[in-house]
């Protein structure tokens, strides 16, 4: 949870967990191939920001058990009439263990040095035995963001940190970090959103907001006149907004007379009092408590943004197609631009929406997100008009008041004879029209040339389907020895979703790491054991299956000399979605999201030594008109067979329906419980024992 105020950046999107693959694997590769984006990202804020989830009534008593308790949380944000700010945020920190002392040993904050400034006026420790001491100047230190290290273009957007040295358990920090923006991209236009913690985290906590009455839409009408041309609304300043949930009304006061006239709003509460905020009925409980923003509507953002594109140049796609053979006009497109335009990992916004020229993309060989996507609508408008650009937003951003903080992602929306396709560059090896599941279906802001005086023409729905059917084959053959080793060759072939997770996994590890990935894969799946050999497909070769090959060899995986000897199915498990849980009191019951229509196949062929008797589960076969469910089970001379097949077939189920989903996952969990049982004569057990005893030798 995010409490400090955003301007331009947004926090990274919750991403939907993809069926099959579990959520340990999910979380594993996400760490491992892009841990270095994610603390780029995660220091937009400093670790106090990583707050708990709120807790219970009896976990809240045990605050020490917490790594840090915030004593104080106070923000100031003043805005300007011409669009500058400044942010003040005051923090004392009482630190508890160990790991609290960990977190405060360094403060970082991301900035864009073209029209923000950061500055620490006070960084002290107060020592549990006594004293206090000042940080020095010289642990400050000023760095490009990881992200753009090797991106000459970009290197105003920095991470500004300080070191905190010689913290102990017991200790306080407290210290003050000043932002100020001047001349924003967007100005004068400013806009912000806060949300108050909820933990138990911190104690007290302030807010306040201070605007020239100038700028004030407290009792003026700030509609845009429905005929007025773009470069009209966007040169006109509009007054801002100030809305807060109903059960947090701010303070307000006003002070000086007429330009110098100001008013400020603040709140000050306790976490404590925070707990039922969240259920307010006014509106959505993931929305932040209070918003700003001087976008009098959507179609007001939109003009602003459409300022910021910059001037096409018209390039002949003779050449990108005679590259990408068997490829039409706009698969060729989106081939060059995902993949030979290296994508630069930064946060929708961090650019203030500035934009670089196409040709300097182009020439460079790199670009942000939003860069990549205005490239790929140049390029592309060489031969096709229908090329959009789509923010894309929650389900409740159509309604919500106009702020920029609410886009989660930036897309291309390209129409092709009867055909719609929704593209995002940025991944470089998705398939074409594969976008992150994370985004489908959800509601998005389309950027228009020419203004609509239809609101609703403002937005659209992102597609929320493949372009083709999602499956998943894994095949494992197995072999176990006498001795209880057991060699195993695994092999993925994968489309969807996970395939998308698997292809950024191994497009972004370098190969000597292939190995490593591959464990996460295993351990996700019940393999244990050393890995000895990885195989991978070429990521870029979208047109076919992504394939992941794997040996992995496991002593001991077996006892002979227990009686009988029961060893599971070596399959991996099948991830269903989570039966639904009750709904709160007066609420709604939800939807069963099942998630994007998947075929998975697992058969597995395990060879047995000589002699071994073997006792086979049996099989279970389940239909429902939402998925379906079977598996077989064989023994045959030295070897046992068996395989399990789940197909969803719709995307979601009525919530009335929960009872039967319930009937449907136990079925299949009860039959991934089965075990085959394993004997082997005492002429084999002998055996054994000679050939363990020469090897010894």
């Amino acid at each position: 949870m995010i409490f400090t105020t955003t301007y331009t950046a947004n926090e990274a999107p919750v991403r939907r967990l993809p069926k099959f693959l579990s959520r340990r694997l999910v979380c594993g590769l996400i760490f491992f191939f892009a841990f270095g984006a994610l603390q780029a990202r995660c220091q937009e804020t400093p670790p106090s920001a990583a707050k708990p989830a709120p807790k219970s009534p009896e976990a809240s008593e045990k605050a020490p058990d917490l790594p840090v308790q915030i004593e104080l949380l106070e923000t100031r944000v003043r805005f300007e009439a011409n669009g500058d700010s400044r942010k003040e945020v005051h923090t004392r920190v009482h630190i508890n263990n160990e790991l609290g002392t960990r977190q405060f040993a360094r403060l970082a904050f991301d900035y864009n040095r073209s029209f923000q400034q950061i500055e620490f006026p006070l960084v002290r420790i107060t020592h549990a035995g006594g004293g206090t001491v000042d940080t020095l100047p010289s642990a400050i230190s000023d760095q490009p963001n990881p992200a753009v290290v090797n991106a000459p273009a970009y290197q105003d957007v920095r991470v500004k940190s300080v070191r905190i040295l010689g913290l102990a358990p017991g200790d306080t920090v407290e210290y003050r970090v000043v932002t100020t923006t001047a001349h924003h991209p967007l100005a004068p236009d400013f806009w912000l959103d806060h949300i108050f913690d909820r933990s138990s985290m911190t104690q007290q906590e302030r807010f306040e907001i201070d605007l020239p009455v100038s700028r004030s839409a407290d009792a003026q009408s700030i509609e845009s006149s429905p005929v007025m041309a773009i470069a009209e609304i966007s040169a006109k300043p509009s007054l801002a907004r100030v809305h807060a949930k109903s059960n947090l009304p701010p303070h307000t006061e006003t002070t000086g007379e007429g330009d110098a006239a100001r008013i400020a709003y603040s709140w000050n509460v306790a976490a404590a009092n925070m707990s039922g905020v969240a259920e307010s009925p006014d509106s959505d409980p993931q929305a932040a408590d209070i918003v700003v923003s001087t976008f009098s509507s959507w179609r007001n953002l939109g003009a602003h943004l459409e300022d910021f594109v910059p001037p096409m140049f018209v390039k002949e796609l003779t050449e990108l197609e005679r590259n990408n053979p068997g490829l039409r006009p706009l698969e060729a497109v989106y081939a060059f631009v995902s993949r030979k335009i290296r994508t630069i990992d930064l946060p929708l916004g961090a650019t203030g929406f500035h934009l670089r020229d196409p040709r300097e993309v182009l020439s460079s060989g790199y670009g942000t997100p939003e860069d990549k996507v205005f490239l790929f609508r140049t390029l592309a408008r060489a031969t096709y008009r229908s090329v959009y650009t789509l923010f894309v937003g929650s389900e409740a951003s159509r309604t919500a008041i106009p702020d920029p903080s609410l886009f989660k992602n930036i897309l291309i929306e390209a129409l092709e004879g009867q055909g719609t396709y929704c593209l995002d560059p940025s991944l470089e090896v998705a398939p074409f029209a594969v976008i992150a599941p994370t985004f489908r279906g959800k509601p998005a802001f389309v950027l228009q040339e020419s203004l609509s005086t239809e609101e609703a023409k403002w937005w659209t729905k992102v597609p929320d389907t493949l372009p083709f059917p999602a499956s998943q084959r894994v095949n494992v053959d197995a072999k176990l020895g006498m001795d209880g080793l057991i060699d195993t060759r695994v092999r993925y072939v994968m489309r969807g979703d996970n395939e998308l997770l698997l292809r950024l996994a191994f497009h972004q590890a370098p190969k000597e790491k292939w190995k490593e990935v591959a464990q996460l894969l295993a351990l996700s799946d019940g393999f244990r054991g050393k890995i000895t050999n990885v195989t991978a497909s070429d990521p870029y070769a979208t047109k076919e299956p992504f394939t992941v090959e794997y040996e992995i060899s496991q002593p001991k995986f077996v006892d002979w000399s227990k009686k009988p000897v029961r060893i599971p199915a070596l399959l991996p498990q099948l991830g269903l979605p989570d039966p639904p849980g009750k709904a709160a009191s007066g609420g709604v019951p939800a939807a069963i999201d099942l998630g994007t229509p998947l075929d998975v196949e697992t058969h597995l062929t395990l060879h047995l030594p000589e002699g071994t008797a073997v006792r086979t589960p049996t099989g279970t076969s389940v239909e429902r008109d939402y998925a379906t469910f079977a598996s077989k089970y064989q023994a045959s001379s030295g070897a046992v067979t068996a395989s399990r097949h789940l197909n969803f077939l719709l995307r979601e189920i009525s919530a009335d329906r929960g009872a039967d989903y319930n009937a449907f996952v136990h079925a299949v969990q009860n039959d991934e419980a089965q075990e085959f049982t394993l004997e082997r004569g005492e002429g084999s057990s002998q055996q054994t024992k000679s050939e363990n005893s020469a090897k010894k030798n």
